[in-house]
């Protein structure tokens, strides 16, 4: 029986665990100023926040919120990225749970971010829980890293790149949409990079689920055609180079 597209995309959300220290150790962090942007105000503003880190995966943002100076409370479904997240931010408060059912007590925090991860939230269930959970004038922050395809090596590895269930799109939602209660939805862009040679790179690239996903012939397949690539381009087969990336981000508050 062909897999629907909806179980393919529950299959692609849950299999970071399996490869949750190569997730830690290979995935990009994220811009300070991108992360000061999603709070919607500096530091000198507002000072320590109450953050929750929604989806938090191995700690990725909830390491930059900490490096900010604010009390972070992470958030994380599944067992083996939460682990891998204890292990490398002791000092942050870890939980069982989801976007659609948040562990902690109403207007309990000033900002919900969300790093990576809000595009697996059903967000009819999820808001309500996040605007439940937030401070009046609280701020909902979802940050993504993309490579930036506007340089010509990227576009091409991303063609490279693409796997048979790279374009499923089922989901729901992309990113955030207008709900009740919130204020519009503000978009930001902030260049970033991420220092790589050709088989961290590789690496990266296996913690992305649609990779995660794939048989393992196809997934040897596939790397073997990354790394075809990468070693035949002149910007990455000498040697070091960096990953040019975009951090998308969009923010709201509640009212």
């Amino acid at each position: 029986m062909r897999e629907s597209d909806t179980q393919m995309f529950a299959r692609r959300a849950s299999s970071f665990g399996a490869e949750a220290a190569a997730y830690a150790a290979h995935r990009p962090d994220y811009p300070v100023a991108g992360v000061r942007w999603a709070l919607h105000a500096t530091d000198d503003e507002r000072g320590t926040l109450d953050v929750l880190d929604l989806g938090a995966g191995t700690g990725k943002l909830s390491q930059s919120l900490v490096a900010l100076g604010h009390r972070v409370t992470a958030v994380e479904p599944d067992p083996g990225m939460r682990a891998e997240l204890e292990r490398l931010l002791p000092s942050v408060t870890a939980l069982a749970g989801g976007a659609e059912a948040i562990p902690l007590a109403d207007a309990s925090v000033d900002a919900v971010v969300v790093g990576q991860a809000f595009h697996w939230f059903d967000q009819e269930r999820a808001m309500p829980e996040i605007a439940r959970v937030l401070r009046p004038g609280g701020t909902l922050g979802a940050l993504w890293n993309t490579d930036d395809d506007r340089v010509e090596w990227i576009a091409g590895l991303n063609k490279v790149t693409a796997s048979r269930v790279s374009y499923i799109d089922w989901r729901p939602g992309k990113g955030i949409d207008r709900h009740t209660g919130f204020t519009p939805v503000e978009h930001g862009e902030f260049p970033h990079r991420q220092p790589q040679t050709v088989d961290s790179l590789l690496a990266t690239v296996a913690t992305h689920s649609h990779v995660l996903v794939l048989e393992p012939a196809e997934r040897e397949a596939l790397v073997g055609r990354i790394r075809d690539y990468l070693t035949s381009r002149p910007e990455t087969s000498g040697g070091p180079f960096d990953l040019e990336i975009v951090t998308r981000v969009q923010r709201c508050a509640l009212t």
